[in-house]
Protein backbone atom coordinates (compact mmCIF):
# COMPACT_ATOMS: atom_id res chain seq x y z
CA UNK A 1 0.00 0.00 0.00
CA UNK A 2 1.57 3.48 -0.74
CA UNK A 3 2.94 5.40 2.31
CA UNK A 4 0.32 7.91 3.79
CA UNK A 5 1.07 10.94 5.74
CA UNK A 6 -1.20 9.89 9.02
CA UNK A 7 -2.79 10.49 12.55
CA UNK A 8 -2.06 7.87 14.40
CA UNK A 9 -4.42 6.36 17.03
CA UNK A 10 -3.04 4.69 19.97
CA UNK A 11 -5.80 1.78 21.77
CA UNK A 12 -6.27 1.59 25.46
CA UNK A 13 -8.73 -1.07 24.55
CA UNK A 14 -11.34 1.75 24.11
CA UNK A 15 -14.81 1.06 22.91
CA UNK A 16 -14.45 3.33 20.46
CA UNK A 17 -11.38 3.15 19.13
CA UNK A 18 -12.59 2.43 15.53
CA UNK A 19 -14.89 5.26 16.03
CA UNK A 20 -11.97 7.56 16.31
CA UNK A 21 -9.98 6.32 13.12
CA UNK A 22 -13.74 6.94 11.27
CA UNK A 23 -13.80 11.03 12.16
CA UNK A 24 -10.42 11.16 11.35
CA UNK A 25 -11.33 9.82 7.68
CA UNK A 26 -14.15 11.73 7.52
CA UNK A 27 -11.70 14.62 7.90
CA UNK A 28 -10.16 13.21 4.65
CA UNK A 29 -7.06 12.66 6.47
CA UNK A 30 -5.12 9.11 6.49
CA UNK A 31 -5.71 7.05 10.37
CA UNK A 32 -3.99 3.89 11.62
CA UNK A 33 -4.70 2.31 15.01
CA UNK A 34 -1.75 0.66 16.52
CA UNK A 35 -2.31 -1.13 20.12
CA UNK A 36 -0.89 0.72 23.39
CA UNK A 37 2.22 -1.46 23.72
CA UNK A 38 3.53 -0.51 20.18
CA UNK A 39 7.12 0.11 20.80
CA UNK A 40 7.99 3.62 20.17
CA UNK A 41 11.09 2.70 17.52
CA UNK A 42 7.44 1.76 15.64
CA UNK A 43 5.81 4.59 16.19
CA UNK A 44 8.43 6.99 15.14
CA UNK A 45 8.74 4.23 11.87
CA UNK A 46 5.27 4.84 11.00
CA UNK A 47 5.81 9.59 11.20
CA UNK A 48 2.65 10.37 12.14
CA UNK A 49 1.44 13.66 12.32
CA UNK A 50 -0.10 13.62 15.08
CA UNK A 51 -1.24 10.90 17.99
CA UNK A 52 -4.21 10.27 18.99
CA UNK A 53 -4.98 8.60 22.66
CA UNK A 54 -8.26 6.12 22.75
CA UNK A 55 -10.75 5.90 26.21
CA UNK A 56 -10.27 2.85 28.01
CA UNK A 57 -12.01 0.87 31.38
CA UNK A 58 -8.52 0.94 33.39
CA UNK A 59 -7.87 3.34 35.96
CA UNK A 60 -4.30 5.04 35.49
CA UNK A 61 -3.12 4.50 38.90
CA UNK A 62 -3.98 0.53 38.89
CA UNK A 63 -0.77 -1.79 38.62
CA UNK A 64 -2.01 -3.49 35.44
CA UNK A 65 -3.59 -0.67 33.58
CA UNK A 66 -1.61 0.07 30.19
CA UNK A 67 0.54 2.88 29.95
CA UNK A 68 2.70 4.32 27.23
CA UNK A 69 6.04 5.86 27.32
CA UNK A 70 6.84 9.45 28.26
CA UNK A 71 9.16 9.67 24.91
CA UNK A 72 5.86 9.69 22.92
CA UNK A 73 5.16 13.65 24.41
CA UNK A 74 8.63 14.37 23.39
CA UNK A 75 8.32 13.79 19.71
CA UNK A 76 7.37 17.02 19.07
CA UNK A 77 4.29 16.22 16.87
CA UNK A 78 0.54 16.70 18.34
CA UNK A 79 -1.43 14.48 20.55
CA UNK A 80 -4.44 14.24 22.25
CA UNK A 81 -5.80 12.44 24.47
CA UNK A 82 -9.52 10.94 24.68
CA UNK A 83 -11.16 10.55 28.30
CA UNK A 84 -8.48 7.74 29.67
CA UNK A 85 -6.31 9.02 27.08
CA UNK A 86 -5.99 12.68 28.84
CA UNK A 87 -5.79 10.97 32.19
CA UNK A 88 -2.40 9.05 30.94
CA UNK A 89 -1.63 12.19 29.79
CA UNK A 90 -1.90 13.73 32.81
CA UNK A 91 -0.79 11.13 34.70
CA UNK A 92 2.60 10.49 32.97
CA UNK A 93 3.11 14.18 32.89
CA UNK A 94 3.02 14.35 36.52
CA UNK A 95 -0.29 15.21 37.01
CA UNK A 96 -2.75 14.12 39.25
CA UNK A 97 -5.41 11.52 38.71
CA UNK A 98 -8.36 10.40 41.39
CA UNK A 99 -11.44 9.23 41.60
CA UNK A 100 -14.73 11.38 41.47
CA UNK A 101 -16.88 11.83 43.88
CA UNK A 102 -19.91 11.61 41.07
CA UNK A 103 -20.05 10.00 37.92
CA UNK A 104 -20.25 11.54 34.63
CA UNK A 105 -22.23 9.83 32.36
CA UNK A 106 -24.19 11.16 29.06
CA UNK A 107 -24.53 14.19 27.39
CA UNK A 108 -23.05 16.80 29.53
CA UNK A 109 -22.55 20.78 29.05
CA UNK A 110 -18.91 21.50 28.92
CA UNK A 111 -17.66 25.08 29.41
CA UNK A 112 -14.91 25.78 27.35
CA UNK A 113 -12.12 27.94 26.60
CA UNK A 114 -12.53 28.93 22.67
CA UNK A 115 -9.34 31.27 22.59
CA UNK A 116 -7.83 27.89 22.43
CA UNK A 117 -7.32 26.50 19.20
CA UNK A 118 -8.66 23.12 19.68
CA UNK A 119 -12.20 24.77 20.22
CA UNK A 120 -11.68 27.83 17.44
CA UNK A 121 -15.16 28.39 16.35
CA UNK A 122 -17.44 26.94 19.22
CA UNK A 123 -20.10 28.60 21.75
CA UNK A 124 -18.93 29.34 25.38
CA UNK A 125 -20.95 26.11 26.06
CA UNK A 126 -21.37 22.66 24.74
CA UNK A 127 -22.76 19.25 24.61
CA UNK A 128 -20.74 16.54 24.57
CA UNK A 129 -20.75 12.80 25.93
CA UNK A 130 -19.11 12.28 28.91
CA UNK A 131 -18.27 8.74 30.34
CA UNK A 132 -16.00 8.46 33.28
CA UNK A 133 -15.56 7.73 37.03
CA UNK A 134 -12.11 9.10 37.53
CA UNK A 135 -11.16 13.12 36.45
CA UNK A 136 -8.27 14.94 36.22
CA UNK A 137 -7.82 16.65 39.79
CA UNK A 138 -4.58 18.69 38.93
CA UNK A 139 -3.40 19.43 35.39
CA UNK A 140 0.50 18.77 34.44
CA UNK A 141 2.82 21.80 34.67
CA UNK A 142 2.81 23.98 31.88
CA UNK A 143 -0.89 22.82 31.08
CA UNK A 144 -3.82 25.26 30.87
CA UNK A 145 -7.38 24.61 32.14
CA UNK A 146 -9.33 24.83 28.87
CA UNK A 147 -12.99 23.21 29.78
CA UNK A 148 -14.73 22.06 33.17
CA UNK A 149 -18.34 21.02 33.84
CA UNK A 150 -20.11 21.31 37.21
CA UNK A 151 -18.60 17.98 38.26
CA UNK A 152 -15.07 17.66 36.31
CA UNK A 153 -13.27 20.69 37.11
CA UNK A 154 -10.56 20.12 34.62
CA UNK A 155 -12.84 18.39 31.27
CA UNK A 156 -10.01 19.71 28.81
CA UNK A 157 -6.52 20.76 29.09
CA UNK A 158 -3.81 21.92 26.57
CA UNK A 159 0.10 22.85 26.16
CA UNK A 160 0.27 24.82 23.56
CA UNK A 161 3.79 25.42 23.35
CA UNK A 162 4.32 21.39 23.27
CA UNK A 163 0.97 20.76 21.15
CA UNK A 164 -0.30 18.67 23.50
CA UNK A 165 -4.07 18.86 24.22
CA UNK A 166 -6.21 16.48 26.62
CA UNK A 167 -10.27 16.06 26.67
CA UNK A 168 -12.25 14.41 29.13
CA UNK A 169 -15.14 13.52 26.53
CA UNK A 170 -15.55 11.78 24.09
CA UNK A 171 -16.26 14.11 20.73
CA UNK A 172 -16.00 11.29 18.39
CA UNK A 173 -19.72 10.03 19.01
CA UNK A 174 -23.05 11.43 17.26
CA UNK A 175 -24.57 12.18 20.84
CA UNK A 176 -21.49 15.15 21.67
CA UNK A 177 -22.64 18.25 19.53
CA UNK A 178 -20.12 19.41 17.22
CA UNK A 179 -18.02 17.06 18.14
CA UNK A 180 -16.85 15.94 14.88
CA UNK A 181 -15.38 19.73 14.91
CA UNK A 182 -13.17 18.85 17.90
CA UNK A 183 -11.36 16.12 15.68
CA UNK A 184 -11.21 18.61 12.38
CA UNK A 185 -9.53 21.63 14.74
CA UNK A 186 -6.74 18.80 15.13
CA UNK A 187 -5.74 20.66 11.64
CA UNK A 188 -4.78 23.66 13.61
CA UNK A 189 -2.84 21.99 15.80
CA UNK A 190 -0.70 19.42 13.53
CA UNK A 191 1.38 20.48 10.73
CA UNK A 192 -0.31 22.34 7.90
CA UNK A 193 1.00 20.63 5.05
CA UNK A 194 -0.21 17.24 6.33
CA UNK A 195 -1.94 15.68 3.46
CA UNK A 196 -5.20 15.55 2.67
CA UNK A 197 -5.48 12.84 0.60
CA UNK A 198 -8.34 10.27 2.03
CA UNK A 199 -11.19 10.49 0.04
CA UNK A 200 -14.91 9.99 1.85
CA UNK A 201 -15.23 7.03 -0.25
CA UNK A 202 -16.48 4.06 0.07
CA UNK A 203 -13.91 2.06 -1.30
CA UNK A 204 -11.27 3.81 1.55
CA UNK A 205 -12.65 2.71 4.39
CA UNK A 206 -10.03 0.49 5.54
CA UNK A 207 -7.68 0.98 8.27
CA UNK A 208 -4.63 -0.84 8.59
CA UNK A 209 -4.43 -2.41 12.48
CA UNK A 210 -1.47 -3.66 14.18
CA UNK A 211 -1.60 -7.10 16.45
CA UNK A 212 1.67 -8.24 17.86
CA UNK A 213 3.47 -9.11 14.26
CA UNK A 214 0.28 -9.51 12.45
CA UNK A 215 -1.19 -6.18 9.95
CA UNK A 216 -4.88 -6.76 9.65
CA UNK A 217 -6.69 -4.64 7.25
CA UNK A 218 -9.65 -3.24 8.45
CA UNK A 219 -11.81 -3.36 5.13
CA UNK A 220 -14.65 -5.12 3.42
CA UNK A 221 -13.26 -7.83 1.56
CA UNK A 222 -14.49 -6.99 -2.13
CA UNK A 223 -15.25 -9.26 -4.92
CA UNK A 224 -12.33 -10.63 -6.20
CA UNK A 225 -10.40 -10.99 -2.85
CA UNK A 226 -13.33 -13.51 -1.60
CA UNK A 227 -13.28 -15.24 -5.29
CA UNK A 228 -9.87 -15.58 -5.08
CA UNK A 229 -9.85 -16.99 -1.25
CA UNK A 230 -12.98 -19.04 -2.19
CA UNK A 231 -12.71 -20.22 -5.40
CA UNK A 232 -14.76 -23.02 -7.05
CA UNK A 233 -15.78 -24.51 -3.30
CA UNK A 234 -18.88 -23.71 -1.99
CA UNK A 235 -20.11 -21.82 1.19
CA UNK A 236 -22.80 -21.25 3.15
CA UNK A 237 -23.83 -17.56 4.12
CA UNK A 238 -25.51 -17.29 7.87
CA UNK A 239 -28.81 -15.21 6.40
CA UNK A 240 -30.92 -13.31 8.61
CA UNK A 241 -32.97 -11.46 6.77
CA UNK A 242 -31.22 -8.51 7.92
CA UNK A 243 -29.51 -5.95 6.26
CA UNK A 244 -25.74 -7.24 7.61
CA UNK A 245 -26.35 -10.83 6.73
CA UNK A 246 -27.95 -9.60 3.45
CA UNK A 247 -25.39 -7.23 2.05
CA UNK A 248 -23.08 -10.11 2.91
CA UNK A 249 -24.97 -12.64 0.89
CA UNK A 250 -24.84 -10.82 -2.02
CA UNK A 251 -21.68 -9.63 -1.61
CA UNK A 252 -20.76 -13.52 -1.86
CA UNK A 253 -23.18 -14.37 -4.63
CA UNK A 254 -21.79 -11.47 -6.90
CA UNK A 255 -18.37 -13.36 -6.35
CA UNK A 256 -18.87 -17.40 -6.60
CA UNK A 257 -22.22 -17.26 -7.69
CA UNK A 258 -23.93 -20.78 -7.25
CA UNK A 259 -21.41 -22.00 -5.35
CA UNK A 260 -22.90 -19.91 -2.59
CA UNK A 261 -25.86 -21.54 -0.59
CA UNK A 262 -27.67 -19.47 1.99
CA UNK A 263 -29.21 -20.99 4.90
CA UNK A 264 -32.30 -18.85 7.07
CA UNK A 265 -32.55 -20.43 10.33
CA UNK A 266 -35.77 -19.66 11.62
CA UNK A 267 -35.08 -20.04 15.30
CA UNK A 268 -38.55 -19.08 16.36
CA UNK A 269 -37.19 -16.27 17.63
CA UNK A 270 -38.17 -13.79 15.02
CA UNK A 271 -40.94 -11.20 15.00
CA UNK A 272 -44.20 -12.12 13.93
CA UNK A 273 -44.70 -13.06 10.55
CA UNK A 274 -40.79 -12.39 9.91
CA UNK A 275 -39.92 -15.92 8.56
CA UNK A 276 -42.18 -15.55 5.87
CA UNK A 277 -41.58 -12.40 5.15
CA UNK A 278 -37.99 -13.28 4.85
CA UNK A 279 -38.55 -15.85 2.52
CA UNK A 280 -41.08 -13.82 0.19
CA UNK A 281 -38.00 -11.15 -0.40
CA UNK A 282 -34.81 -13.92 -1.03
CA UNK A 283 -37.09 -16.53 -3.27
CA UNK A 284 -37.21 -14.31 -5.64
CA UNK A 285 -33.46 -13.57 -5.75
CA UNK A 286 -30.68 -15.41 -7.85
CA UNK A 287 -29.67 -17.28 -4.65
CA UNK A 288 -29.97 -20.63 -3.36
CA UNK A 289 -32.29 -20.23 -0.74
CA UNK A 290 -32.82 -22.70 2.25
CA UNK A 291 -35.30 -22.36 5.59
CA UNK A 292 -34.87 -24.33 8.15
CA UNK A 293 -37.65 -24.19 10.66
CA UNK A 294 -35.51 -25.23 13.99
CA UNK A 295 -37.97 -23.60 16.79
CA UNK A 296 -38.34 -26.43 18.33
CA UNK A 297 -34.51 -27.21 18.75
CA UNK A 298 -34.09 -24.16 19.52
CA UNK A 299 -36.65 -23.53 22.66
CA UNK A 300 -35.40 -27.05 23.97
CA UNK A 301 -31.78 -25.86 24.20
CA UNK A 302 -32.84 -22.68 25.94
CA UNK A 303 -35.12 -24.36 27.84
CA UNK A 304 -34.30 -22.95 32.11
CA UNK A 305 -31.60 -20.33 30.86
CA UNK A 306 -32.01 -17.17 32.50
CA UNK A 307 -28.68 -15.75 31.94
CA UNK A 308 -28.68 -13.03 28.93
CA UNK A 309 -24.64 -14.42 27.96
CA UNK A 310 -25.68 -18.23 28.56
CA UNK A 311 -28.79 -17.12 25.87
CA UNK A 312 -26.25 -16.19 23.48
CA UNK A 313 -23.52 -18.52 23.69
CA UNK A 314 -26.49 -21.56 22.99
CA UNK A 315 -27.85 -19.67 20.33
CA UNK A 316 -24.50 -18.71 19.00
CA UNK A 317 -23.27 -22.82 19.00
CA UNK A 318 -26.43 -24.08 17.91
CA UNK A 319 -26.67 -21.65 14.86
CA UNK A 320 -23.12 -22.58 13.98
CA UNK A 321 -24.42 -26.84 14.27
CA UNK A 322 -27.55 -26.02 12.20
CA UNK A 323 -25.02 -25.21 9.30
CA UNK A 324 -23.17 -28.23 9.74
CA UNK A 325 -25.73 -30.34 9.51
CA UNK A 326 -27.31 -28.69 6.27
CA UNK A 327 -23.73 -27.74 4.79
CA UNK A 328 -23.63 -32.04 4.80
CA UNK A 329 -26.62 -32.31 2.93
CA UNK A 330 -25.24 -30.07 0.30
CA UNK A 331 -21.76 -32.17 -0.15
CA UNK A 332 -18.09 -30.35 0.84
CA UNK A 333 -18.43 -26.60 2.22
CA UNK A 334 -15.32 -25.12 3.13
CA UNK A 335 -16.38 -21.82 4.08
CA UNK A 336 -19.00 -20.32 6.61
CA UNK A 337 -20.28 -16.57 5.63
CA UNK A 338 -21.60 -13.97 8.36
CA UNK A 339 -22.79 -10.74 8.49
CA UNK A 340 -20.77 -9.53 11.50
CA UNK A 341 -20.04 -5.86 11.65
CA UNK A 342 -17.62 -3.84 13.79
CA UNK A 343 -19.95 -2.79 16.85
CA UNK A 344 -20.57 -6.39 16.87
CA UNK A 345 -16.91 -6.93 17.46
CA UNK A 346 -16.47 -4.26 19.44
CA UNK A 347 -19.45 -5.32 22.37
CA UNK A 348 -17.52 -8.64 22.19
CA UNK A 349 -14.63 -8.00 23.34
CA UNK A 350 -12.12 -6.76 20.82
CA UNK A 351 -8.23 -8.02 21.75
CA UNK A 352 -8.61 -7.06 25.66
CA UNK A 353 -11.13 -4.54 25.18
CA UNK A 354 -14.15 -4.86 27.58
CA UNK A 355 -16.76 -7.38 27.09
CA UNK A 356 -20.31 -5.63 27.15
CA UNK A 357 -22.07 -8.35 25.24
CA UNK A 358 -21.28 -11.29 22.68
CA UNK A 359 -22.75 -11.81 19.77
CA UNK A 360 -24.19 -14.79 18.41
CA UNK A 361 -22.07 -14.61 15.20
CA UNK A 362 -18.87 -13.21 17.16
CA UNK A 363 -17.97 -13.69 21.24
CA UNK A 364 -20.95 -16.89 20.82
CA UNK A 365 -19.03 -18.99 18.39
CA UNK A 366 -18.07 -22.57 19.63
CA UNK A 367 -14.50 -23.73 19.94
CA UNK A 368 -15.00 -26.50 17.29
CA UNK A 369 -16.51 -25.48 13.78
CA UNK A 370 -16.77 -27.85 11.23
CA UNK A 371 -15.54 -25.33 8.54
CA UNK A 372 -12.52 -24.45 6.77
CA UNK A 373 -13.35 -20.94 7.36
CA UNK A 374 -15.20 -18.32 8.72
CA UNK A 375 -15.94 -15.34 6.46
CA UNK A 376 -17.02 -11.56 7.31
CA UNK A 377 -16.57 -9.61 4.69
CA UNK A 378 -18.35 -6.66 6.72
CA UNK A 379 -16.92 -7.27 9.74
CA UNK A 380 -14.74 -3.87 9.72
CA UNK A 381 -17.51 -1.66 9.01
CA UNK A 382 -20.30 -0.07 10.59
CA UNK A 383 -23.83 -0.39 10.27
CA UNK A 384 -24.08 3.18 8.13
CA UNK A 385 -21.17 1.80 6.15
CA UNK A 386 -22.61 -1.31 5.56
CA UNK A 387 -26.15 -0.07 4.03
CA UNK A 388 -23.74 2.03 2.08
CA UNK A 389 -22.14 -0.90 0.63
CA UNK A 390 -25.80 -2.42 -0.02
CA UNK A 391 -26.94 0.82 -2.23
CA UNK A 392 -23.42 0.49 -4.13
CA UNK A 393 -24.33 -3.28 -4.35
CA UNK A 394 -27.32 -2.03 -5.78
CA UNK A 395 -29.65 -4.19 -3.20
CA UNK A 396 -33.18 -2.12 -2.82
CA UNK A 397 -33.29 0.49 -0.70
CA UNK A 398 -36.24 -0.72 1.38
CA UNK A 399 -34.26 -4.30 2.03
CA UNK A 400 -31.28 -1.61 2.95
CA UNK A 401 -32.98 0.45 5.59
CA UNK A 402 -34.84 -2.56 6.98
CA UNK A 403 -35.32 -2.14 10.58
CA UNK A 404 -32.32 -4.02 12.51
CA UNK A 405 -32.60 -7.22 14.40
CA UNK A 406 -30.56 -8.93 16.82
CA UNK A 407 -29.45 -12.46 15.83
CA UNK A 408 -30.22 -14.19 18.94
CA UNK A 409 -33.84 -12.62 18.11
CA UNK A 410 -36.14 -12.34 20.94
CA UNK A 411 -34.63 -14.23 22.99
CA UNK A 412 -32.52 -11.13 24.34
CA UNK A 413 -35.89 -9.07 24.62
CA UNK A 414 -37.64 -11.55 26.80
CA UNK A 415 -35.78 -11.05 30.05
CA UNK A 416 -35.06 -14.51 32.18
CA UNK A 417 -36.65 -18.22 30.98
CA UNK A 418 -37.82 -18.25 27.39
CA UNK A 419 -41.17 -20.25 26.74
CA UNK A 420 -43.27 -20.38 23.70
CA UNK A 421 -46.18 -18.63 25.82
CA UNK A 422 -43.82 -15.30 26.40
CA UNK A 423 -43.01 -15.38 22.54
CA UNK A 424 -46.27 -15.03 21.75
CA UNK A 425 -47.36 -12.41 24.42
CA UNK A 426 -44.03 -10.42 23.21
CA UNK A 427 -44.63 -11.37 19.39
CA UNK A 428 -47.92 -9.51 19.53
CA UNK A 429 -46.84 -6.23 21.57
CA UNK A 430 -44.31 -5.78 19.41
CA UNK A 431 -46.48 -6.23 16.61
CA UNK A 432 -48.49 -3.73 18.11
CA UNK A 433 -45.61 -0.55 18.58
CA UNK A 434 -44.38 -1.35 15.24
CA UNK A 435 -48.07 -1.17 13.72
CA UNK A 436 -48.23 2.25 15.62
CA UNK A 437 -44.80 3.80 14.94
CA UNK A 438 -45.86 2.82 11.04
CA UNK A 439 -49.26 4.94 11.06
CA UNK A 440 -47.73 7.90 12.74
CA UNK A 441 -45.13 7.85 9.62
CA UNK A 442 -42.00 7.61 12.13
CA UNK A 443 -40.31 4.30 10.67
CA UNK A 444 -38.45 5.69 8.37
CA UNK A 445 -37.03 8.21 11.40
CA UNK A 446 -36.14 6.01 13.61
CA UNK A 447 -32.97 3.67 13.22
CA UNK A 448 -34.39 0.81 16.07
CA UNK A 449 -37.47 0.35 17.60
CA UNK A 450 -38.96 -2.48 19.49
CA UNK A 451 -40.84 -4.36 22.71
CA UNK A 452 -39.71 -6.32 25.38
CA UNK A 453 -41.06 -8.31 28.07
CA UNK A 454 -40.15 -7.91 31.35
CA UNK A 455 -39.40 -10.47 34.20
CA UNK A 456 -41.54 -7.78 36.13
CA UNK A 457 -45.35 -8.61 37.39
CA UNK A 458 -47.34 -5.92 39.21
CA UNK A 459 -50.80 -5.48 39.89
CA UNK A 460 -53.71 -4.38 38.03
CA UNK A 461 -57.49 -3.73 37.72
CA UNK A 462 -59.27 -5.26 34.49
CA UNK A 463 -63.23 -4.69 35.11
CA UNK A 464 -63.90 -5.95 38.07
CA UNK A 465 -60.87 -8.16 38.41
CA UNK A 466 -57.21 -7.90 40.05
CA UNK A 467 -54.87 -8.91 37.77
CA UNK A 468 -50.79 -10.05 38.71
CA UNK A 469 -49.24 -9.49 35.41
CA UNK A 470 -46.08 -8.99 32.67
CA UNK A 471 -45.17 -5.65 32.03
CA UNK A 472 -43.70 -4.32 28.33
CA UNK A 473 -41.34 -2.03 28.05
CA UNK A 474 -41.22 0.12 24.37
CA UNK A 475 -37.91 1.53 23.46
CA UNK A 476 -37.10 3.84 20.66
CA UNK A 477 -33.95 5.45 19.59
CA UNK A 478 -32.21 7.14 17.02
CA UNK A 479 -28.40 6.26 15.58
CA UNK A 480 -26.15 6.12 12.73
CA UNK A 481 -23.20 4.14 13.99
CA UNK A 482 -24.82 1.95 16.70
CA UNK A 483 -22.23 2.28 19.21
CA UNK A 484 -24.03 5.29 20.80
CA UNK A 485 -27.94 6.46 20.89
CA UNK A 486 -30.42 8.89 21.61
CA UNK A 487 -33.54 8.17 22.88
CA UNK A 488 -36.35 9.32 20.03
CA UNK A 489 -39.48 11.42 22.04
CA UNK A 490 -42.50 9.69 20.07
CA UNK A 491 -45.52 11.41 20.42
CA UNK A 492 -47.60 11.02 23.45
CA UNK A 493 -50.91 9.74 21.31
CA UNK A 494 -48.22 6.85 19.67
CA UNK A 495 -47.31 5.84 23.05
CA UNK A 496 -50.26 5.89 24.84
CA UNK A 497 -52.10 4.45 21.69
CA UNK A 498 -49.97 1.16 21.46
CA UNK A 499 -49.78 0.63 24.99
CA UNK A 500 -53.88 0.71 25.65
CA UNK A 501 -53.97 -1.36 22.27
CA UNK A 502 -51.31 -3.83 23.98
CA UNK A 503 -53.08 -4.26 27.23
CA UNK A 504 -56.06 -4.74 25.34
CA UNK A 505 -55.11 -7.15 22.70
CA UNK A 506 -52.18 -9.16 24.51
CA UNK A 507 -53.01 -11.52 27.03
CA UNK A 508 -51.32 -11.29 30.61
CA UNK A 509 -49.72 -7.99 29.89
CA UNK A 510 -51.47 -5.04 32.37
CA UNK A 511 -48.35 -2.41 32.05
CA UNK A 512 -46.49 -0.77 29.73
CA UNK A 513 -43.46 1.25 30.30
CA UNK A 514 -41.17 3.52 27.67
CA UNK A 515 -37.41 3.04 28.14
CA UNK A 516 -35.86 6.82 27.84
CA UNK A 517 -32.36 5.70 28.63
CA UNK A 518 -28.94 6.67 25.74
CA UNK A 519 -26.10 4.21 24.81
CA UNK A 520 -24.14 4.71 26.96
CA UNK A 521 -25.00 4.09 29.86
CA UNK A 522 -27.38 1.27 28.23
CA UNK A 523 -26.74 -0.97 25.20
CA UNK A 524 -29.76 -0.53 22.50
CA UNK A 525 -31.11 -3.64 23.87
CA UNK A 526 -32.02 -4.64 27.25
CA UNK A 527 -29.49 -8.13 26.88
Amino acid sequence: MQEKELILIIDFYGQYNQLIARRVRECNVYSEIVPFNTSIEKIKEKNPKGIIFTGGPASVYAENAPKCTKEIFELGIPVLGICYGMQLMTYTLGGNVARADKREYGTTDVSIDNSSLLFEGFENTNGFLMSHTDFVEKVPEGFKNIGHTTSCPNAAMENKGRNLYGIQFHPEVNSSINGTQVIKNIDKVIPSDVQKTWDDNLKQYYVEYQDGSYTKKMWIEDEKSLKEKIGDKKALCALSGGVDSSVAAVLLSRAIGKNLTCIFVDHGLLRKNEGDEVEEVFKNQDINFIRVDAKDRFLAKLAGVTDPERKRKIIGEEFIRVFEEEAKKIGTVDFLVQGTIYPDVIESGLGKSSVIKSHHNVGGLPDYVDFKEIVEPLRDLFKDEVRKTGLELGIPENLVFRQPFPGPGLAIRIIGEITDDKLTILKNADSIFREEIAKAGLHKNINQYFAVLTNLKSVGVMGDERTYDYAIALRAVTTTDFMTAEVTLLPTETITTAANRIVNEVKHINRVLFDYTTKPPATIEFE
